[in-house]
């Protein structure tokens, strides 16, 4: 099930997209295909790694493309399109073929996360979406990530919602921040479309409609005695919210078999009031009870508050998650790397007077690089189809260090890509969220290095080449330089 399922977004794209493929449609040939590359070119937050998610909305998207005859009077009313162009385009399907790394595949920059292999119109039209997907919910998922690394084994749950940019940001954001690794979110429309578990407590409105603090608790216990979560700062944390709290608990909760679950600080210094909220539950018999806090949280805001010994259980992170507040765009981008007729294709290069803004042309392979003990040492760019052999010493081309010789030595390697979408239809089985959220897991558990998951000076993962595919983009330097100067 996907967000109002009557919703045909197919019509969210640029509006150049339109205007080309108008172009095209008169002047290509109908069987010119070319291949596009999505990549990225810097880690959010500076940090070590990022995370691909949002390819299952992707697939969704290209399966489902068409346009209705609303759209098709849209178009004619812009004055710019031929009527064999908008015929053109009721019967327009995707009929192309898309390449990518599983979702959840830890990622690094510059090399293509997906690939788009079709006809000029379709690799077009399908621009924006593709990266619009891509973009937020790799960039949500990266930030959740960053959060819940810093909590360490306390939950994080995500808040954010009502501060999201919109509705489809809240429920995206929320299964892009599942996948980063939150326990759960509060966000119901996420919980009933992607099977994440839902959470919420009570609002300050809750304790204000009362009036009095201890009516309002005790309502609340009475009402939901298996799930007692007390917000207490409505008015007073230490002298009146716990203190009402401990006696809900004692009066309400116990009588009935019951146990208060936990509290819930959202205002002040949640280092101090936490510990000597810890203190009173404790003195109260109430240890098991627990210590949830919410409030502007990110990851670095949680490493303080952990450094400052705070007795705190699990976070609500609401606003700088959903947002990624600290890097709020991911930057994704779609560019042209190969022409040709479906058999053969041309390697294209743009050149920009920005290093870091030079393309890596052509169809090619990404292969990741383990050593004998499982951890991931590079990545490795190929030739599509080139035959990578690490049975034996393999040479390899640091492309910022091209006059090294080096050589990868009792590895293994793995083609990290595969083919999802062939001629518009759907051949590769996507995994469920979980699986992604696990996959997510394993791989910086066991195979990411801990010096590139580090917040400060994280250890730069290597993106290497082939000697013939550092040869093939080298030529198309040279090439380009002698035409354009």
């Amino acid at each position: 099930m996907t967000q109002f399922d009557n919703r045909n977004i197919s019509m969210m794209m640029d509006f150049y997209e339109m205007t080309m493929a108008n172009g095209y449609f008169r002047d290509v040939d109908a069987d010119k295909k070319v291949v596009f590359d999505v990549f990225y070119r810097a880690n959010p937050d500076e940090g070590g790694f990022a995370i691909f998610a949002g390819l299952e909305q992707v697939i969704e998207y290209v399966e489902n493309m068409h346009f209705s005859e609303e759209d098709i009077a849209y178009f004619r009313e812009q004055k710019l399109f031929s009527e064999e162009f908008l015929s053109y385009l009721k019967e327009f399907r995707f009929q192309g073929d898309i390449y990518a790394f599983p979702e959840g595949t830890i990622m690094y920059p510059d090399e293509p996360i997906l690939t788009v292999e079709a006809s000029l119109i379709d690799a077009q039209l399908v621009e924006t979406a593709i990266l619009a997907q891509i973009n937020h919910q790799s960039l949500i998922a990266t930030k959740a990530r960053r959060i819940v690394r810093a909590a360490g084994d306390r939950a994080v749950s995500d808040f954010g919602a009502r501060r999201a940019h919109n509705m489809d940001a809240a429920t995206y954001g929320a299964r892009a921040a599942y996948i980063g690794g939150v326990v759960g979110t509060a966000t119901v429309s996420a919980g009933q479309m992607f099977g994440i578990p839902i959470s919420g407590t009570m609002a300050h409105s809750w304790v204000m409609f009362y009036g009095d603090e201890f009516e309002a608790f005790k309502k609340y216990a009475e009402t939901y005695p298996d799930a007692t979560l007390l917000l207490v700062d409505t008015y007073d944390v230490i002298h009146s919210g716990i203190p009402n709290a401990i006696r809900v608990s004692r009066e309400v909760l116990e009588p009935m078999g019951k146990r208060l679950k936990g509290i819930r600080i959202d205002s002040g210094d949640l280092a101090y009031l936490s510990k000597r909220v810890r203190v009173m539950l404790d003195e109260a018999g109430l240890s098991d009870c627990k210590i949830v806090v919410s409030n502007s949280l990110d990851e670095f805001t949680i490493a303080s508050l952990l450094n400052q010994g705070a007795c705190i259980d699990s976070f609500g992170v609401g606003e700088r998650l959903i947002t990624a507040k600290s890097q709020p765009v991911f930057g994704a981008v779609y560019k042209l790397s190969a022409v040709g007729d479906g058999k053969e294709f041309t390697p294209r290069l743009k050149v920009s007077e920005n290093v870091e803004k030079i393309t890596n042309p052509g169809r090619k392979d990404v292969y990741r690089v383990y050593d004998g003990d499982g951890h991931a040492v590079a990545d490795l760019l190929a030739i599509c189809g080139e035959k990578v052999d690490m049975s034996q010493p393999c040479r390899y081309v640091d492309p910022q260090k091209p006059w090294k010789n080096r050589y990868f030595e009792g590895v293994t390697a793995k083609n990290l890509r595969k083919l999802y979408i062939k001629d518009g239809k759907r051949v590769e089985e996507l995994p469920s969220l979980d699986e992604i959220r696990d996959y997510v897991k394993y791989q910086l558990d066991h195979e990411i290095w801990q010096e590139e998951q580090r917040f400060e000076n994280p250890h730069r993962h290597y993106l290497d080449m082939t000697p013939d595919y550092y040869e093939l983009k080298m030529s198309l330097l040279h090439e380009t330089r002698k035409q354009h100067g």
